[in-house]
Formats: structure tokens, C-alpha cells, sequence
């Protein structure tokens, strides 16, 4: 048997900080500790692929001793931790604004973080926006722990064959080299949690970033103890069939809230970003069923008010659904601690829960076990509405309890050093503690016009010369002959306008879709008075062949003899990457098939380096165009011949490249300033910054999210969870005497023409059977009418209890005349307690139809386009 031991790196006794340094993330950010470790060995950290932890493991003792003599470096050090110190002792925005008056803890979990490129932890944009969410929780201080997966090989590494198609490698991570920590107890025991999988134990031991502040716990299950299939559980992002998948899922959510209460951390709300960790709320439900006695009913009650779901993909795949066998097999012990059938429990995961042939869908669950769940773009909360109306059949589209918040990007972690010194040098210091502060961004106006550009060159040239070392890295892998490695020094041009694209090669974010007329890009790319040229990179997932096709198509055009100077395929696309590209380029293209891209961070973190943005009006486009601060592609039209829809606009793109962004580009002042491009820039960044950066986006989570989830959580459990249980009992109570609920009779005086300014009297008559008037909400919907007869963006109205005659209730109000033509209203009568998270919780609605009550999805359908 082998026995195992771990080995730490030996420093000095001076050079300590740097171990308490290294294992805190904030360094990912701060340009002062990233500085330091370069100073300590440059090539070694670049060999490193920029881990401090495997960096201080790999140093020369005579390497070491050299630097704990060094009073410059030490100096440097102890400067970077005391402001490390500093920060994780200072006042933060939550603290300030909130105090200790919420007793709140809160928990976020993730299939993937990308954090940085040293933890490849991460597949794409899910991953970063995590990674960045983690962050800014940190900057604002919130009470927050993240939980997720420790993938021994996490997401693929990415080269080309000599032909140009993706190839995958596997390497495996060292955890113990790694900016991380193994969690024990105070004895020094491994901490562990455990699921089940057909009725077999399987364990998995949890390991710790430390993100600033915020803790992220990640689960292991490479424990020797394991079934040896179950030691893979952990093997890969996203890799393995859908059996890997479900049980990836149910260590995720079952086993993550298992590890949280093993660590004494009991989350007051727990925020399931997408819909990989819905099992959480199954199992937040069985715990307080088994320790407080609570019913399911009552217990999911009780958890629903702290969950929180944020779906990030109308695209089905995004969407996990399971066979119902599958389900059935792993959940059949499972289903009967929550005291209810297994039938029951597939209909928590099916959008029609009487229709056994559907499958489980995991944001179908998220969706009904979470009382708050948000979309992350406007656009992308509408579509989101649309998509999952069916949960709520009476409900009209636009009334579907589905909200929206924008995502956006951490800032000091994509901002580029040269444009954060202009930034200290010509805006207040507030840029930097408060991104959010939209006067702070106006300051970009004084900017030196050819201080700006002078910065972009630096950025161009930067970019340039990373991809002439990537690309020379790749040919001697490829053993190219030297001649070919050589003029690997000559591709791209630090003078030229400068594209770039780079994401997942999904194949609706159409990254061929500029090379669709390849005659006319030669024609852009070779002009020899304006050329330009493109930098592309991004992975395609391995199983998905069109989009590595695709990458095949590209790697070919950029090894083609007439455009391999114009022309740049990066492999193996991370975060490293990602920074050159967004920085350096000039223009980001976006192309999405609209409404596919629910948000999209990439460009945000372009725009932000004054990178201008040219995309299809779809995700977060939609809010952040301006006009005159990038380009949109189209005006957000939706087709449905996607053969016309791809040749449109790809001819768009050329000819904005030629009538106008190019000839922007090149339009220099004496001074060889290109004016216009910069007032671009400027109106670019003054737009975006403030607006598209995590910490606005964390702002609103807390406000409109996490808090008045803690505060409706709070209020159920109360007393022993009483008005949980009273919850479900009305719940229940309304749910068996909703039938008898019917409107009468409505009184108004639709004859006569009323004056702009005047009131329209209502008097609605209610048999409410067995509830009482305090039980219902009585609301009237009115709006201007179409040419169909339907209501358009209107409004809902509350009307007043006025009295009751015998068994039937009168309510009154008025509808305000505030524009001129024909309107038009309608009545509904909703279930109504105070302690629901939304008024269409109970998805009960009776609708007046006249003298001829129509189906509840009937009318919703009609009053579709009703706003809130």
C-alpha cells in the first residue's frame, strides 16, 4: 500500500508572505502581486502558465536565498501584503449599506469558476461569469461561499492537426500545485461528503480557493474508498455520456449542500447558477422535513423563498433532461425520503408533470423549487419567458414570473494595464473602488485623444506579438520545417486594423459566418492603402463536429498562401488568451443567430479596452448599442430562412467593414490620429464600463434578489416554520375550492366616449365559495387594443374590496384615460397571501370572459403582450 504525504514549498522565513499571498486570489487581480511574481522569475512564471503556487515549488534555493537578500523585492512584498491585509480587513459596500442588520448567508453554485487560466476549472462564458461573480461578491463583501466540482482534468487543452481539426488532450491537474487547499478539520482529518449512488456510498473530499474574501469549495470524488467509476465522477467538465452527467449533478447538489452543513455553513439562500445544481433544493426540502418535521409541502414552502435560478441558454442543449428510467434508478431510494411518490417527483422535473413519456428537465426543476429565477440579458428574460410559459399556462407571457438581470465582467481582471494607468491618471480614484458610478466614466472625455490611440498601438502590438509566439509554439510542435517557423515572425501587421473573434465554437455564433463570401474578405484583408486583418480563436465542445468543422474551415483560410499574414487561428483558447485578444484587437465581431445569445460577456470585456464592438443586436448588445459607441449588425430582425438570414448578414458586415469601419480606422489627423475612432472609443467606454461590470450586477442580485429572498426565507421559518406551514395549508385549501372562484358581473360605462384625463368607473361582482375576500386579489388589465383586438402593452390595476352581499364579493376601482383611441380591459381574480414570493406562485388564475367563461390559457393567450 502506498502511503502518502505532501510536500510544500521550503522558503525562507522573509519570504513567507508570499505563501499567504499566492493562496488568495486577489492576486488574480491586482497588478501589484502580479508584478511581484513576475519579478521573481520571469521566464519560470510564464513556464508556469502564471501559477504562483507551482512557481514557489519550482525556484532554486540559490534563487530563493538571493531574494530573501533582495531589499527592493522584500519591499515589494511587503507592500503587496500589507495591502492584501489591508483589504480583507477594510469596509465594504455591503457592510456599509446593510450592516449587520440581515443575519444572511449565502450560497453559489456552479458547474465550472474561471477564475484564472492557472485553474482550468472552466469550459467558457458560464465559468467566467462565475468566476467573475465570485470576485465582485468579494469587492462588495458579501456573505457568500461558492460551491462546485474539482475536475482532475477539467476542460479539454485544444491543438490542430496538420489539416486544421480539433484535437483534445486530457492533462491532469495537480491539485497540491495549485493556488488551493485540501479543507480539514481542527484534528487534521480530510473533510468529506457523500451521496448515493444506487444505494452505493461514494464520498468526495472538498478542496478551497480563497477569493479574497469569499471562499469557493469544490468537491473530489478521486478518493481511493470509491467504486473506481465513481472516482471519474470528477474526471471532466462536461465529458462522459448523460449517466456521467446526472450523477455529476447530484454530487453537485445534493453532495454540495451536504459538504456546506458538514462545514457548519447553512446557506439562508442558495443561488443555482444554471440548471446543474437543481438538486439542491431536493435536498435543501429533505433536511428540514427530517430535522424540523415538516411535510414536503411545507418544507418546499419553506425552501423555495431561498432559492435562486439564473438560466443562461435558450439553446436546448443548455438545458439537462434525464430519461425518467434513469431518474427512477438513481433517485428510487431517494424520492420516498421526501415522502412522496416517485411519479410525484418526475413531475417536479417535467413541464407537463402528468405526461410519464417526458423527460426530467433540470431547469424545469430549478424553476419550480426556486421562488425568484432571472434570465441574464432584457432580451434573454423575454425569450426565457416564452420558453417556460407553459409552467405557468395562465399566465400571460409577459406577466411569467421570470426576471432578468444583465451579466457583466469583473474589471480589474479584464482591464488592460495600460489603459487602468490612463485611467488613474485622468479620472477620479473612484473608477477603481466604484466601476459602478456612471459621473466617474464621463471623466474618459479628457483623455488625450493621442494618448488613448498611443495606448491601443501598445495593446496591437502586444497582441501581435503573443500571436507570433503561439504560432510558432504550435509549428514546432508540428516539427514544421524551420524556414515556416521562422515566418511565423511576419504574420500579422501592429499597424493594421485588427478583428478579433473568439468564444465557443457553437455553431450559432456562426464564426464562418464573415467568411462567407471569401472572394470579397480577400478583397477587405489584402487592400494594400486600408488593409485589415483577423484574429480568431475558441474550441468547439468534442462531440460537436459541425463547429470543429468550422475550425477546420478557418485554420485552413489562415494557413491559405495569400492570406496566412492576415489570417490567425490561436489554439487552445483560456482566459490568458482571452485577455490579449480583447485588449489588443480593434474591433470584436459578434455574429449569434438572434435570440440564441442570452448574453454574452466577451464584448463587454472588449468595450471596456476600448475595443469596439461590431454584433448582431442580440444578448447584451441589445442594451449596451448606443449608436455611436461600435457598430450593430442589422436592426434585431429574427428570420426564419436561415440560409437568407446568414447570406443578409454576412453581406452586412462586409459592408460595414468597407463603407465605414475601416475607412473610420484609417481617417488620420496631421498627427496620424485617427479622431472619429477615438470619440468612439471614448463614447465606448464611458457607455459600457459603468454599466456592464459585475459589480453593478452583484448590486442588483443582492437588492432585488438575494436579500428579499433571505427576508422571505426568514419570515416562513419563524416560529418554528409557521407560516410555511400555514402557507402550504392555504395552498392546499386553495387548491381544492379554486373551482368555485367565478366574476359575475362587470359594471362599467364602456358607451359613452370618455375624456382624455378621465376615469373609467369599475365595479366587479365575485363568488368567492369557500375563500374569504383577503384571500384573492382582484386585478383589471388595460391597454391600448390592435387591429386583432388585443391588448398591448398595458397595464395591471389592483381594484379595492368595497363589500360583500351575502356569499359574492364587490370590488371597485378606476382605470385612468391617459391616452387617446380605443382600449381595452380585462378581469381576473388571483389567489393572494402575503407570504408568496410572486402573485402567480399558486398558478390559479380565473379570468372574466363576458357571459362565457373561457379556459385560463385561453385568455392568457389573448393578453399575451400585457406588460406588468
Amino acid at each position: 500500500m502506498i502511503q502518502k504525504y505532501t510536500v510544500v514549498p521550503k522558503l525562507p522565513a522573509r519570504l513567507k508572505p508570499l505563501l499567504v499571498i499566492a493562496r488568495n486570489l486577489w492576486w488574480v487581480w491586482n497588478r501589484n502581486a502580479l508584478a511581484l511574481f513576475r519579478r521573481i522569475d520571469l521566464d519560470l512564471w510564464e513556464e508556469c502558465s502564471h501559477n504562483p503556487a507551482l512557481l514557489l515549488g519550482a525556484l532554486h534555493p540559490e534563487r530563493l536565498r538571493t531574494l530573501s537578500e533582495d531589499h527592493a523585492f522584500l519591499a515589494h512584498m511587503d507592500s503587496v501584503y500589507e495591502e492584501l491585509e489591508g483589504y480583507l480587513s477594510s469596509s465594504t459596500w455591503y457592510t456599509r449599506v446593510y450592516g449587520s442588520k440581515l443575519d444572511i448567508k449565502i450560497a453559489y453554485f456552479s458547474a465550472e469558476f474561471g477564475l484564472h487560466e492557472c485553474l482550468p476549472l472552466y469550459s467558457g462564458g458560464l465559468g467566467i461569469l462565475s468566476g467573475d461573480h465570485v470576485k465582485s461578491c468579494d469587492e462588495l463583501g458579501l456573505p457568500i461561499v461558492g460551491v462546485g466540482l474539482c475536475y482532475q482534468h477539467g476542460y479539454y487543452r485544444q491543438y490542430l492537426s496538420s489539416d486544421g481539426w480539433q484535437q483534445e488532450l486530457y492533462p491532469e491537474n495537480d491539485f497540491y500545485n495549485l493556488p488551493m487547499t485540501l479543507v480539514r478539520d481542527e484534528g487534521g482529518r480530510e473533510v468529506t461528503t457523500e451521496v448515493s449512488f444506487h444505494g452505493r456510498r461514494m464520498e468526495a473530499k472538498l478542496w478551497r480557493l480563497q477569493v479574497g474574501r469569499v471562499s469557493v469549495y469544490l468537491l473530489d470524488s478521486n478518493v481511493a474508498s470509491n467504486d473506481p467509476s465513481d472516482r471519474m465522477v470528477t474526471s471532466r467538465l462536461y465529458g462522459g455520456d448523460l449517466d456521467m452527467r446526472i450523477r455529476q449533478e447530484i454530487l453537485l447538489g445534493i453532495g454540495g449542500i451536504r459538504a456546506l452543513m458538514k462545514l457548519g455553513y447553512e446557506p439562508t439562500v442558495c443561488h443555482m447558477n444554471e440548471g446543474h445544481s437543481a438538486f439542491l433544493a431536493l435536498e435543501r426540502i429533505r433536511l428540514h422535513m427530517q430535522r424540523d418535521g415538516l411535510s414536503f409541502a411545507e418544507a418546499r414552502e419553506a425552501m423555495a423563498a431561498g432559492n435562486v435560478f439564473t438560466t443562461h441558454t435558450p439553446v436546448p442543449a443548455g438545458n439537462d433532461r434525464f430519461p425518467p428510467d434513469m431518474v427512477r434508478a438513481y433517485f428510487r431510494d431517494y424520492a420516498p425520503q421526501l415522502k412522496i411518490s416517485m411519479d410525484a417527483f418526475l413531475g417536479l422535473g417535467r413541464e407537463n408533470p402528468d405526461d410519464a413519456r417526458e423527460d426530467f428537465c433540470m431547469t424545469v426543476l430549478a424553476l419550480r423549487l426556486a421562488a425568484h429565477s432571472n434570465g441574464v440579458s432584457q432580451l434573454h428574460g423575454r425569450i426565457t419567458r416564452r420558453l417556460w410559459k407553459r409552467l405557468w399556462p395562465a399566465v400571460p407571457e409577459r406577466e411569467v414570473p421570470i426576471a432578468h438581470i444583465t451579466n457583466g465582467v469583473h474589471t480589474h481582471s479584464w482591464l488592460s494595464d495600460e489603459l487602468a494607468r490612463l485611467f488613474e491618471r485622468y479620472l477620479e480614484p473612484r473608477w477603481l473602488e466604484d466601476p459602478v458610478n456612471q459621473s466617474v466614466w464621463q471623466r474618459v472625455e479628457e483623455i488625450p485623444d493621442n494618448e488613448l490611440w498611443r495606448a491601443k498601438e501598445r495593446l496591437r502590438d502586444r497582441l501581435v506579438s503573443f500571436a507570433r509566439r503561439r504560432i510558432k509554439k504550435s509549428l514546432k510542435r508540428q516539427a514544421a520545417p524551420n524556414a515556416k517557423i521562422a515566418a511565423a515572425d511576419e504574420i500579422l501587421d501592429p499597424e493594421v486594423l485588427t478583428i478579433g473573434f473568439a468564444r465557443r465554437f457553437a455553431t450559432y455564433k456562426r464564426a464562418n459566418l464573415i467568411l462567407r463570401d471569401t472572394a470579397r474578405l480577400k478583397r477587405i484583408l489584402l487592400d494594400k492603402e486600408r488593409p485589415a486583418q483577423l484574429v480568431i480563436a475558441g474550441k468547439a465542445h468534442p462531440n460537436d463536429h459541425p463547429g470543429k468543422e468550422i475550425i477546420r474551415q478557418i485554420a485552413q483560410l489562415a494557413r491559405s498562401d495569400d492570406l496566412h499574414r492576415r489570417v490567425v487561428f490561436l489554439e487552445d483558447y483560456d482566459i490568458d488568451v482571452a485577455r490579449y485578444v480583447v485588449q489588443g484587437c480593434d474591433v470584436w465581431l459578434n455574429t449569434p443567430v438572434r435570440p440564441l445569445e442570452a448574453s454574452g460577456t466577451s464584448g463587454m470585456k472588449a468595450c471596456m479596452n476600448g475595443t469596439l464592438n461590431v454584433s448582431i443586436l442580440d444578448g447584451w448588445w441589445c442594451e449596451g448599442y448606443a449608436g455611436d459607441n461600435g457598430w450593430a449588425i442589422g436592426n434585431g430582425e429574427e428570420h426564419t430562412d436561415r440560409e437568407y438570414q446568414d447570406q443578409t448578414e454576412s453581406t452586412m458586415i462586409y459592408d460595414l467593414l468597407e463603407k465605414e469601419i475601416i475607412p473610420t480606422f484609417y481617417r488620420r489627423g496631421p498627427d496620424d490620429v485617427p479622431r472619429e475612432w477615438i470619440q468612439r472609443v471614448k463614447a465606448c467606454i464611458r457607455t459600457i464600463c459603468p454599466r456592464f461590470n459585475t459589480n453593478r450586477m452583484v448590486e442588483e442580485y443582492a437588492e432585488r434578489i438575494y436579500l428579499p429572498a433571505a427576508i422571505h426565507a426568514s419570515m416562513l421559518e419563524k416560529d418554528q416554520f409557521k407560516a410555511a406551514k400555514m402557507l402550504a395549508a392555504w395552498k392546499s385549501h386553495v387548491q381544492e375550492h379554486w373551482q368555485e372562484v367565478s366574476i359575475l358581473s362587470v359594471h362599467a360605462d364602456t358607451a359613452r366616449e370618455l375624456e382624455l384625463g378621465s376615469s373609467l368607473e369599475l365595479k366587479v361582482r365575485v363568488l368567492l365559495g369557500a375563500l374569504a375576500p383577503e384571500e384573492v386579489a382582484v386585478e383589471v388589465l388595460y391597454g391600448p387594443i390592435d387591429s386583432q383586438g388585443e391588448i398591448v402593452a398595458g397595464d395591471a390595476l389592483p381594484l379595492n374590496f368595497a363589500s360583500c352581499e351575502g356569499s359574492v364579493a364587490v370590488f371597485t376601482g378606476s382605470i385612468p384615460c391617459r391616452s387617446a383611441g380605443q382600449h381595452g380591459f380585462v378581469v381576473r381574480v388571483l389567489p393572494f397571501r402575503r407570504e408568496l414570493a410572486n402573485k402567480f406562485e399558486t398558478g390559479k388564475i380565473t379570468w372574466w370572459s363576458g357571459n362565457t367563461a373561457l379556459p385560463s390559457e385561453r385568455v392568457a393567450e389573448k393578453v399575451s403582450s400585457v406588460a406588468v
